[in-house]
């Protein structure tokens, strides 16, 4: 009788998160602990890791000290791995914090092992927006003191060279910054772009003015001195705030626009002014005050246009959960359906799986910190976006919400994916998710688990994949990047991986291909 060549038999994928196959440890709340190597562990806390946030189990300094240990030591011994994981951090996983911090560490460790290559690499690669350089020099010198290394400062001066312009100036170099642009160049030394003729005035007036204040704009600097031109008229008139024009030629921010106009203009009239020239983040976060201040229709429906534009979306690069939060900050329904098309767009990367699926997402009590002290959202609630964005993909999928206990949440064809999230009952008790396995596995052709991965150790709290046959794969999606995991992963069809974005989703087309998934920034 054949043991191996039977029907049904399929090639098996490899993911690229490797853990050990027996446990090592224990998890928070005592069930086997299994132990990811370096860069599975570095993986899966930096794209849920804040930087200096608490998190249920662990406080914010013993975290913290995790994450470095990790990039120290793979930013020495495998620097080119490194140098495209934190270009991907920032990039696409859209993680600010984590990626500077992993790029500072990875070359400050480089630096300590004498090697002097990839570190000017590295630490460019972590910067993508204008108040970056600033931020690394903060982090560098408020942890290691003033002397940067000579890579440090010239990866600083290639982002700073990279991302200063007129714009970012007024946006971004503020008095409530310690480290202003000027304290940027001055001590990166950046040099101007080729490609950018008025680079070189710009730079030098950003020092000018970091001196003193009045100093004069050379008049080649048309955006900024269109911008204290309008300055000057909106003190006598605030009127002049209303000319949409005149305020995308000024590069006035929405910010320095209602500080300027106070309560001297009407807001839905300075509002109706701002929208055309701002930004798509911009737009999210003020769904609430455009409401408020009584925007009209005609404008809102203009907003709701370019809120659910798929190149809109994807330039502007938001995480899923921020979509969630407009939704729920926002007071009128006007903005629910352009939210929902967006948040279909952000999630593209979602496969749709044929077969039968169980989802099952974690609701337990650990779920419910916040992803940091400035989040109105939970990891509970992140897990319920992806595992209702999974489940509404599949061909056939069976959502399960579960914590103590577990329960079905309906979700049907055609249905609304915040509509879905709404249906879950919320966090609260223990991690229960081995018995949830079996009270719900009936045959599915695989099963994803969404889940801090914290098991308990109580009433059935054995390592939760066992209760699948060997031969469905069983997919953890991790929210939270604590050491151990609650089962093995990277071959014998149990894989593992783990981000606020939808990229990891890619990998489990590609496992059940027979392929190795790669790390995901590796084409």
């Amino acid at each position: 009788m054949a043991k191996f060549n039977r029907t049904g038999a399929r090639p098996v994928g490899r993911g690229p998160i490797a853990s050990e196959q027996a446990p090592s440890g224990r998890t928070y709340e005592g069930a086997p602990g299994y132990a990811r190597d370096a860069k599975g562990e570095l993986f899966l806390l930096a794209v849920s890791n804040m930087v200096g946030e608490q998190t249920f189990y662990e406080a914010a300094d013993e975290r913290d000290a995790r994450f470095r240990s990790l990039v120290h030591g793979l930013a020495v011994d495998d620097p080119d791995w490194f140098t495209g994981f934190v270009r991907w951090l920032r990039t696409e996983a859209n993680m600010r914090s984590a990626a500077l911090v992993a790029a500072l560490e990875g070359a400050r460790a480089r630096v300590d092992a004498g090697e002097h290559g990839h570190s000017r690499q590295i630490v460019d690669a972590a910067m993508a927006r204008a108040d970056e350089p600033g931020e690394a020099l903060a982090y560098w010198t408020g942890r290691y003191g003033r002397a940067v290394p000579k890579p440090v400062k010239r990866g600083i001066a290639d982002a700073a060279t990279r991302l200063y312009n007129e714009r970012s100036l007024l946006k971004y170099d503020t008095a409530s910054k310690g480290f202003r642009f000027a304290d940027v160049l001055e001590l990166a030394h950046p040099s101007p772009a080729a490609g950018k003729p008025r680079q070189g005035d710009l730079f030098k007036h950003a020092i000018d003015r970091r001196h003193r204040a009045d100093a004069p704009i050379p008049e080649n600097l048309g955006v900024l001195t269109r911008n204290a031109d309008l300055r000057g008229r909106a003190d006598a008139d605030p009127g002049a705030l209303l000319d949409p024009e005149a305020l995308r030629g000024a590069g006035m921010t929405w910010e320095n626009a209602l500080s300027l106009a106070g309560d001297r203009v009407d807001k839905a009239r300075l509002w109706e002014a701002l929208i055309p020239s701002m930004g798509y983040m911009a737009l999210l976060r003020n769904l609430r005050n455009f409401d408020e201040a009584g925007v009209s229709d005609d404008v809102a429906q203009r907003v709701a246009a370019k809120l659910a534009d798929p190149d809109e979306v994807a330039r502007s690069r938001q995480l899923p959960l921020r979509f969630l939060s407009a939704y729920r900050a926002a007071p009128s329904l006007r903005w629910a359906n352009a939210l929902e098309k967006a948040l279909g767009h952000c999630l593209e990367n979602v496969p749709r799986l044929d077969g039968r699926t169980l989802v099952l997402v974690d609701q337990s009590y650990s779920m419910v910190s916040p992803l940091s002290a400035r989040s109105d959202l939970s990891r509970a609630q992140a897990a319920q976006i992806f595992g209702a964005a999974l489940a509404l993909r599949c061909a056939d999928a069976d959502l399960v919400q579960f914590s103590v206990t577990s329960a079905a949440v309906p979700v049907g064809r055609g249905d609304a994916l915040l509509r879905v999230v709404e249906r879950f009952w919320g966090a609260g008790g223990g991690t229960q998710t081995a018995q949830a396995v079996r009270d719900h596995f009936s045959g599915h052709d695989r099963v994803v688990i969404v889940t801090d991965e914290q098991a308990w150790a109580g009433r059935g709290g054995a390592e939760p994949t066992k209760a699948v046959p060997p031969e469905v794969p069983v997919y953890t999606w991790n929210l939270a990047g604590y050491r151990y995991g609650h089962g093995p992963s990277g071959e014998a069809g149990r894989h593992a991986f783990g981000g606020l974005s939808d990229a990891a989703f890619r990998m489990i087309p590609l496992i059940e291909a027979g392929r190795t998934a790669d790390w995901p920034w590796v084409r």
